[in-house]
C-alpha cells in the first residue's frame, strides 16, 4: 500500500497521463485485505496496481504500530478526494468515465455532478450488465468506453466484483487513462445512500454509521471478516518487533531523513 494524499495520487496519475502512459490506482481497506487473502483475482489486481491508496483508518493506524509510517494521514478515497478531483478534472480538461451502479443511478448523478461542475466532459454507463470475458454486453461496455477515450475511469460496481473487472478489461482499453475502483461512489452522488458524515471517516467509525444503515449486508464485513486478519497482524507485529530499528525508542521506528 501506499501512504499518500489526494494530491499526490492525482500529481502521479496526472504526470503517467501526460507521457500517455496508463494507471491503476487500487484502494485498500479491511474488507479488500480479507478478499484478498481469499481470491486469486483481487490479488492478481492489487499486484497490477500502479498505486494503492489506504482507504481505512484502522490500516493507517496499524502502519504507525509497526513502524510503517511516522507521518499522519488521512484515509484516501472518493469521498474525501471527490471536491479536489473534479476540480482537477475541469482544469485538466480531462473525460471521465463511470461505470456502475444500477440503471438511472449514474444519470442522476452525473447531473448533480455537472450542476456543481459544469463544463465537465462525463459519460456513464450502469453496472448491470454481463461483465464475464468474452461477453458481448462487457464488449459494448468496452467499445463505448474506447469510443469517448476518458483520461479516467471509474469503475464503482462493488468489491470484488470492479477489481476484477479492471483487472480482465484495462488492457482493452486503448486511450492512456488512469482506472480508479470507487465502489459506491455514484450512489452517494445521486443520493441513493447516505455518506456517513466526513468527521465520521476522520475518527475511524464509519464503518458503524454504515453498519447501522444496511445491518443484513454488512453485518459479516465489519463484525466477521476482521477476525480473519488477527493471525496476519500478529504476524506483522513480530516481524515489526525483530526487524525494528536499533535506535527506535518507546516503540517508534526511526525513519531516515
Amino acid at each position: 500500500m501506499d501512504l499518500v494524499r489526494h494530491e499526490e495520487v492525482f500529481h502521479f496519475v496526472g504526470a503517467r497521463l501526460k507521457h500517455g502512459v496508463s494507471s491503476i490506482v487500487a484502494n485498500h481497506n479491511l474488507h479488500s485485505v480479507y478478499l484478498a487473502r481469499k481470491n486469486a483475482k483481487v490479488r492478481g489486481f492489487f499486484s497490477a496496481a500502479d498505486l494503492v491508496e489506504v482507504d481505512s483508518t484502522p490500516l493507517l493506524a496499524w502502519a504507525r504500530v509497526i513502524g510503517r509510517s511516522s507521518r499522519q494521514f488521512h484515509r484516501c478515497t472518493y469521498l474525501d478526494w471527490r471536491d479536489f478531483f473534479w476540480a482537477k478534472a475541469k482544469q485538466e480538461n480531462w473525460r471521465v468515465f463511470f461505470v456502475g451502479g444500477a440503471p438511472g443511478v449514474a444519470a442522476t448523478a452525473r447531473e448533480k455532478i455537472l450542476a456543481d461542475w459544469p463544463g465537465v466532459e462525463l459519460a456513464i454507463h450502469h453496472g448491470f450488465f454481463d461483465a464475464s470475458p468474452g461477453s458481448a454486453e462487457n464488449a459494448a461496455v468496452v467499445e463505448k468506453i474506447n469510443a469517448f477515450k476518458p483520461h479516467i475511469l471509474l469503475v464503482g460496481m462493488g468489491m470484488p466484483r470492479q477489481e476484477i473487472w479492471v483487472l480482465e478489461n484495462h488492457e482493452a482499453i486503448t486511450a492512456p487513462c488512469a482506472h480508479f475502483t470507487v465502489g459506491g461512489a455514484f450512489d452517494y452522488e445521486a443520493g441513493v445512500q447516505k455518506a456517513a458524515p466526513r468527521w465520521m471517516g476522520q475518527m475511524g467509525v464509519e464503518w458503524l454509521f454504515r453498519l447501522l444503515a444496511d445491518p443484513r449486508r454488512l453485518f459479516s464485513r465489519y463484525c466477521v471478516e476482521p477476525w480473519f486478519l488477527v493471525g496476519p497482524a500478529m504476524s506483522d507485529l513480530r516481524q515489526a518487533f525483530l526487524t525494528r530499528p536499533a535506535g527506535a525508542i518507546d516503540g517508534a521506528t526511526a525513519i531516515p531523513g
